[in-house]
């Protein structure tokens, strides 16, 4: 029954609705369109983006895409293919290791980790930081079970899930899972925890895992450690170079939203293990307590790592996740065990948290395009709708048994409001952030495949029309502009600024794309 669940929920949450919505922002159109160019060229090594070196990211998440182009074709859902079976993989870990170490509440801490609002985000995005997630997790439950059990095999898993890391996002995955087990066992007053951990199979291990590609790549391609290392990993954490700068307390309020419909809980749960963990220093780590320590230190870690970054983007905190979900699965199971109820004002806040997003959900298409939550009858039903959800969990947790029925009564908005998303929000995602709709319309004018090129126009929509008409995207501000016949897209109502890009040639409207304020032309060859 459990894996049933388990499938149904992964399925819905994660999978359905893949293609509701074309590829949004720069990221998921160039990451997918990287992973096309590697299969197309049978090159697993060096990932290309307009047949030049893309080397930005490792190639865990264009191995994965490749896999899915392979068996599903090229498509936008099965760019994101990898993201959703790697967040199933990650609650299938979860799952597991409850039913090992923490029997009886493995479905709760399970469809928690699911069910929170960034997993399953992210595990909808054409992106790397899912794939990151989902291995990270996997390696440090398996070190944690190590601990707890001394047996090899769990840290050798640990160890070659962390190689994954490395290879789904860099150095920054084994990096954390140091600074995580070093404060751990300092914490402890175990010291040696830390030598028993550089374990030299483990090693071994993560070596082989990792490193073989790293070495390829750095061999085929000299400038690979500077563009990677030193510029998007060290150069991205000390510098704004790509104008992702926000205010230190930034990944507070993220992480917070990232939890939702389990902030108020987690916080909860949280705080609850720092007091105890103040109050009963080293006796914490004496008893099956010691995984709220270790669960605590590893959700708060990457979020101060990550404050320090003058560079910052919501998926960087995306591993933090599964530790606040766990720590929240571990609190309810000990508050059942104990009957002890969560105080009324937690129940409350616990209900409004849930609930409230589905008046967002509902009112997706407005908030897309009027960018704001408009009142009116829509946003009144929306509201009284919420109103009796988060009434009718905070009545259920009221009564016995209380707690236990937290995940059930808790699924019912996140549910609603993904189902809401998928079918109200989708249509106007689509037609004013993705690139789809535009390279639809293009494609209605044009059978010959003409180059394509932008003029003042955003990296979204230059990297979304370079993956849905597979072909490079000309700059005209950049001095590309095609000396041949070839199809234009500006701001709306640009045509008599086009004319100086192109003197003494024909220019022809052709069309617009109203919802995101742009014209289409063809524009004749060059007399010279």
């Amino acid at each position: 029954m459990d894996w049933l669940l388990l499938a149904g929920f992964c399925g819905f949450l994660f999978f359905f609705g893949l293609a509701y919505f074309g590829l949004l922002g720069a990221d998921e159109p160039r990451y997918a369109q990287v992973a096309r160019e590697m299969l197309a060229r049978h090159d697993w090594i060096t990932p290309t983006l307009g047949g030049k070196p893309w080397l930005e990211k490792p190639a865990f998440y264009y191995w994965q895409t490749m896999l899915a182009y392979s068996v599903f074709g090229v498509s936008d859902w099965a760019a994101r293919f990898s993201s959703a079976l790697d967040a199933t993989l990650m609650v299938v870990a979860v799952y597991l290791f409850l039913r090992r170490f923490r029997p009886g509440f493995q479905l709760d801490g399970a469809l928690m980790a699911a069910s929170a609002s960034g997993v399953i985000g992210f595990a909808r995005a054409a992106s790397t930081d899912m794939p990151l997630a989902a291995t990270f997790t996997v390696a440090m439950l398996a070190w944690y079970a190590w601990y707890e059990s001394a047996s090899k095999r769990y840290l050798a898993l640990s160890y070659i899930f962390l190689g994954l890391a490395m290879l789904a996002k860099g150095p920054v995955a084994p990096f954390l899972a140091a600074v995580i087990v070093m404060i751990f066992a300092t914490a402890k007053g175990d010291y040696r925890l830390m030598a028993r951990t550089c374990w030299v199979p483990g090693i071994v291990l993560f070596v082989v895992t990792a490193f073989p590609w790293y070495v390829a790549v750095q061999l085929r391609n000299p400038e690979f450690f500077r563009v990677f290392i030193l510029e998007h990993n060290l150069a991205r954490f000390g510098k704004d170079l790509y104008h992702h700068t926000q205010p230190f307390w930034y990944y507070l309020p993220v992480a917070l939203l990232g939890l939702v419909p389990w902030t108020m809980f987690v916080t909860a749960a949280a705080v609850e293990t720092v007091r105890a963990w103040w109050t009963e220093k080293r006796e914490l780590f004496q008893s099956d307590d010691a995984l709220l320590a270790f669960l605590v230190i590893w959700l708060i870690i990457p979020v101060v790592f990550f404050s320090f970054s003058v560079s910052k983007l919501p998926g960087y905190i995306v591993p933090t996740l599964p530790a606040g979900t766990l720590l929240l699965a571990e609190y309810v199971r000990r508050h059942v065990i104990n009957d002890d109820p969560p105080s009324l004002v937690l129940i409350v806040l616990h209900s409004l948290a849930a609930a409230l997003p589905v008046v967002a959900a509902l009112m997706m298409q407005y908030i897309v395009f009027q960018h704001r939550l408009p009142w009116g009858r829509a946003a009144a039903i929306s509201t009284g709708l919420a109103l009796v959800l988060a009434i009718g969990i905070a009545l259920t947790l009221r009564r016995p048994p209380g707690l236990r029925l937290l995940r059930f009564v808790t699924l019912v908005p996140v549910v609603l409001a993904v189902a809401a998303v998928l079918r109200l929000g989708a249509p106007a995602l689509d037609v004013t952030l993705s690139a789809r709709p535009l390279a639809q319309e293009i494609s209605h004018v044009d059978n010959r495949s003409l180059p394509l090129a932008i003029l003042r126009l955003s990296r979204e929509t230059e990297y979304g029309l370079h993956f849905y008409r597979n072909q490079k995207i000309a700059r005209y501000e950049a001095g590309e502009v095609p000396a041949g016949e070839h199809l234009l897209i500006t701001p709306a109502a640009w045509q008599k600024n086009i004319a100086k890009w192109t003197p003494g040639r024909r220019v022809t409207y052709l069309g617009s794309l109203a919802a995101q304020g742009m014209d289409y032309y063809w524009v004749g060859k060059s007399s010279n």
